[in-house]
């Protein structure tokens, strides 16, 4: 659907839906973020408590989407804020890419062996299941408007999911066979996918991958 063929009316009704996809969002990952901290704190999980600290980089995404939802009934102003709130998630990015590998280093470097964590595998198992609803539904909303910034930040909450399953991965292999350093290492990995991202919403090029018609 062509952003410029949207009626006021359906236009309303997709930010309404956006804005509340971004609420629940919000309120999963403050879960998540308190949940991860407190368990990885328990168990002495790095891997753990650093997700814990993604869930506040989502938190941070998810709240200059809102912005941006807040602008769109001026044009005007609709267009400025698309293009600072692209580049401010693309910075999120960056910093989730940082973030990520910092954290994976400092698992290896050290050597990191942490106990075995029933909640933290349940909280893994349940983003897995989230996340990608959640990122679905707010792509398809970020594409019905035409917006590359609503349309990274889905790409964000989609890459969460895939954290998800490397955190989930670590955590059970490390439960189920002593392999401690799975986690870091498979986190590595996900470094130069979300980096890219960073790059391009950093230069204000599309987050779609067909295009944010």
């Amino acid at each position: 659907m062509g952003a410029t063929l949207l009626t006021d009316a359906t236009r309303s009704e997709l930010v309404s839906r956006s804005r509340w996809l971004n609420l629940a969002t919000l309120a999963y990952n403050a879960l998540e973020g308190i949940v991860a901290i407190a368990a990885g704190t328990v168990a002495g999980s790095v891997a753990l408590v650093g997700f814990g600290i993604d869930s506040g980089i989502e938190l941070a995404a998810s709240a200059v989407a809102l912005w941006r939802l807040n602008a769109d009934a001026d044009h005007h102003r609709r267009e400025r804020a698309e293009r600072l709130s692209h580049r401010l998630i693309g910075a999120l990015f960056m910093a989730l890419a940082l973030y990520v590998s910092v954290d994976a280093i400092v698992a290896l470097w050290h050597r990191d062996e942490p106990r075995a964590s029933p909640v933290g595998i349940a909280l893994a198992a349940a983003s897995v299941i989230v996340m990608p609803l959640l990122a679905r539904a707010k792509r398809r909303v970020g594409l019905a408007l035409g917006s590359r910034a609503l349309t990274a930040e889905a790409k964000q909450t989609s890459l969460c999911m895939w954290l998800s399953v490397i955190l989930l991965s670590g955590l059970l292999l490390n439960a189920t066979v002593g392999w401690w350093w799975a986690d870091p290492v498979a986190a590595l990995v996900m470094v130069p996918i979300i980096a890219r991202e960073g790059v391009e919403g950093l230069k204000g090029q599309s987050a779609c991958a067909d295009g944010c018609r």
